[in-house]
C-alpha cells in the first residue's frame, strides 16, 4: 500500500513540473508562433526637412546689429552645390535611355550597358570645379617677410626712375607697415596707413622715409620712392663693416654697435639687419636698450653712421698718431693714420682722453656684467672633472686648424709619411674592394 502511494504521488509531481514548464514557455513565447514585425523607419533629420534656402541663411545670415557694426562684410555667400552636376552621369560610365541618352535611335530602341572607351571621349561633359576657399598665392621663401604674412622684411624692388636716372642696383625693404583709425568732424571714421620703407644698393648708398596715406599699395609706393630721394653714402671698413664703435640714441631708443671681423655675420635687431643689407653691411653686432620702436631704430642707427669719423678725421682732430695693435698680429703696432702736425708729450694735457673706444664712445663704458659661476663650481668635484678633462682641452680647436691647413685630421708629417695619417672608417670598404677583385678575375 505504501508503495503504491508513493509511485502515485511521484507521477502527481511530475505532471505538475510539465504543466508548470509548458505554462512558462508559453508566456515566454517559445510555444507560440511568432509573428513578424515591420517597424516603419522615417530616413530624415533636420537637414533633409528643411529646404536649402534656409539651411544657407543659417550659415550666412548676420543680425541687425553686425551689420551696423561692419560684420556683413566678411560673410560667406551661398554657393550652388549642384553646380557642373547632371542626371545620369557620375564616375562610372553606364548610358541609362530616357536618362542620359535618347530611347530610340531611328527605328531601335536603346538598350542600359557601359559605354567603351571611345564613347566615353565624345561622352565627357564639362566639369565646373566649385572653389570653396581662394587658392592662396605661394611666395618664395627668400621673398617673404620676417614673420608669416606680415608686409614687415619684405622686398618690393628698386625705387622708380626720375627723369632719365634709373635705381640700377637697388633693392627696397618694408620695415614697417600698419593701419590706423581716425575720427573726423566732415568725414567719420578715416583709415590711414603708415609705412617706412629702407632702399639701398649694397655699396654704402642708402635711404629710409616714412609716409603716412590712405591706400596701402599707394603709400608703400610713396616711401619708395621718397627713400629713393633720400640716399646718403655711408663710410664702411674694408666695406664690410662699420669703421669702428659707436654709440647713439634718438627718444629712448639707445644702440651700441660693435665693430666686427669677416665672417661673424649680422648680430643684431632684424631691422638693423635690413638695414645693414641695404647698406652693405655684413659683419656687426648691435645692442638695442629701450625703446623697440622700428622708427627710432633705424634714425638712431643712421645717425651713429653717419656720425662716424675716418681714421685720418681722428688724427687730424687729435694731432696724434692713430695706432692699432691687434692680439692675432702679436700686438704689434701698425700705424693707421699720421696727422700734418703732431702734438708732442708735452702738449698733451693729462685729463685728455687717449683710449680709442673712450675716444668713439664719446667718454661712455657699456657696462658689461660677468656671467655668474653655477654652483657646482664651487664644489671639490668640479676639480676631479677639471683634472680628468685637461688632456682634452683644444680638442675642438685643433681639429678645425688641422681641417683648415691639411684638408683633413692628421699630423704635419703626413705627406712625408703616409702612416702618420690617420685611418677613415669606411662602411662599404670592403665590398669595393671585393667588387675590384672580381673584375680583375673577370678581365
Amino acid at each position: 500500500m505504501a508503495k503504491w502511494i508513493y509511485h502515485a504521488s511521484k507521477a502527481i509531481t511530475n505532471c505538475i513540473k510539465s504543466v508548470s514548464v509548458a505554462r512558462d514557455a508559453t508566456t515566454v513565447g517559445l510555444l507560440t508562433p511568432q509573428v513578424l514585425l515591420l517597424q516603419h523607419t522615417r530616413n530624415a533629420n533636420f537637414y533633409m526637412r528643411r529646404p536649402a534656402a534656409q539651411l544657407w541663411k543659417s550659415v550666412t545670415s548676420v543680425s541687425n546689429a553686425g551689420k551696423r557694426r561692419g560684420r556683413a562684410r566678411g560673410a560667406t555667400k551661398p554657393r550652388d552645390l549642384n553646380r557642373g552636376q547632371k542626371l545620369g552621369y557620375g564616375k562610372i560610365p553606364i548610358m541609362f535611355p530616357g536618362l542620359n541618352s535618347p530611347i530610340l535611335r531611328g527605328e531601335f530602341a536603346m538598350q542600359q550597358r557601359r559605354l567603351t572607351e571611345e564613347e566615353q571621349e565624345n561622352f565627357t561633359t564639362s566639369k565646373v570645379v566649385t572653389i570653396v576657399k581662394p587658392k592662396r598665392l605661394k611666395v618664395h621663401p627668400l621673398n617673404r617677410g620676417w614673420t608669416g604674412g606680415m608686409p614687415g622684411g619684405r622686398k618690393i624692388g628698386p625705387p622708380d626712375p626720375v627723369d632719365d636716372d634709373v635705381f640700377h642696383g637697388f633693392e627696397s625693404w618694408i620695415l614697417f607697415a600698419k593701419s590706423s583709425s581716425i575720427m573726423s568732424s566732415t568725414m567719420g571714421r578715416l583709415k590711414r596707413y603708415w609705412s617706412m620703407v629702407v632702399t639701398g644698393n649694397g655699396k654704402g648708398l642708402a635711404g629710409f622715409s616714412q609716409v603716412i596715406g590712405r591706400d596701402f599699395k599707394s603709400t608703400i609706393n610713396a616711401a619708395k620712392n621718397k627713400a629713393g630721394h633720400r640716399l646718403m653714402y655711408i663710410e664702411r671698413h674694408n666695406e664690410h663693416t662699420v669703421l669702428h664703435d659707436f654709440y647713439a640714441q634718438f627718444g629712448k631708443t639707445k644702440v651700441f654697435v660693435q665693430q666686427k671681423p669677416k665672417g661673424y655675420g649680422l648680430k643684431c635687431h632684424r631691422v638693423i639687419k635690413t638695414c645693414c643689407e641695404a647698406i652693405g653691411i655684413k659683419d656687426l653686432y648691435v645692442k638695442v636698450e629701450g625703446s623697440t620702436n622700428v622708427a627710432y631704430i633705424v634714425k638712431a642707427f643712421f645717425i651713429g653712421l653717419l656720425q662716424q669719423k675716418t681714421y685720418q678725421e681722428m688724427a687730424n682732430e687729435k694731432k696724434l698718431h692713430v695706432v692699432e695693435m691687434r692680439k692675432e698680429n702679436n700686438y704689434y703696432p701698425t700705424v693707421l693714420a699720421s696727422p700734418s702736425v703732431v702734438r708732442t708729450s708735452e702738449e698733451i694735457p693729462q685729463d685728455e682722453i687717449l683710449d680709442f673706444k673712450q675716444y668713439v664712445m664719446n667718454g661712455r663704458i657699456p657696462l658689461q656684467k660677468k656671467k655668474t659661476e653655477p654652483f657646482f663650481t664651487k664644489l671639490p668635484s668640479w676639480l676631479f672633472h677639471l683634472r680628468k678633462q685637461e688632456r682634452r682641452r683644444d680638442q675642438d680647436q685643433v681639429i678645425i686648424r688641422l681641417r683648415a691647413q691639411y684638408n683633413d685630421v692628421c699630423s704635419f708629417l703626413a705627406e712625408k709619411y703616409p702612416e702618420a695619417r690617420a685611418p677613415r672608417w669606411r662602411k662599404h670598404d670592403k665590398k669595393e674592394e671585393q667588387e675590384e677583385e672580381e673584375r680583375a678575375v673577370e678581365a
